[in-house]
């Protein structure tokens, strides 16, 4: 079992990793001008939960916290999955284009909402990024499930006795 304080780190680490590949996807939109689908800004819900999660599970790492972090990386990789198999799809097979997050937002009531978004878009399967052969959301994906079985372990098995 790791000592109390290495688990602390492990969790802060963790945070500070999942700042960074939010830092990332905000550059990404703001310098090399990549416009976020609902997907995209789905996965970045993911990433601020595990931050704060993550923050939390350095004050108080447990069962619990490890749970939460298991549950909230799942979603995201779970979304991240349907983003990655809407850009495999033969451009004959994707979707239409829908409007935007911030206009279904303020027009649909938000469980409309939510089922537009998880439907995804035209604007979902397009591929304006990669890296090493994989788009934004494979490596979101990767990361995902990597940070959230990285956390449930450090913080299932680092409980303080």
């Amino acid at each position: 079992m790791p000592a109390f304080t290495t688990v602390r780190k492990l969790n802060l680490a963790a945070s500070a990793l999942c700042v960074a590949l939010l830092a990332y996807a905000y550059y990404a939109q703001f310098v090399l001008e990549l416009e976020p689908c609902p997907l995209c800004i789905l996965q970045r819900v993911a990433f601020m939960l595990l931050t704060v999660l993550f923050v939390t599970a350095a004050i108080w790492p447990g069962r619990a916290m490890a749970m939460a972090i298991a549950v909230v990386s799942a979603a995201g990789a779970a979304i991240a999955t349907r983003h990655v198999w809407l850009q495999s799809l033969p451009a004959d097979q994707v979707p239409a284009c829908g409007p935007s997050l911030d206009y279904m937002l303020r027009v649909f009531p938000l469980n409309d909402t939510l089922n537009m978004i998880f439907q995804g878009s035209g604007q979902c399967a397009d591929v304006d990024w990669r890296f090493l052969g994989l788009s934004m959301p494979a490596w979101a994906l990767i990361a995902l499930l990597a940070i959230g079985l990285g956390g449930l372990v450090v913080n299932w098995a680092g409980r303080p006795r």
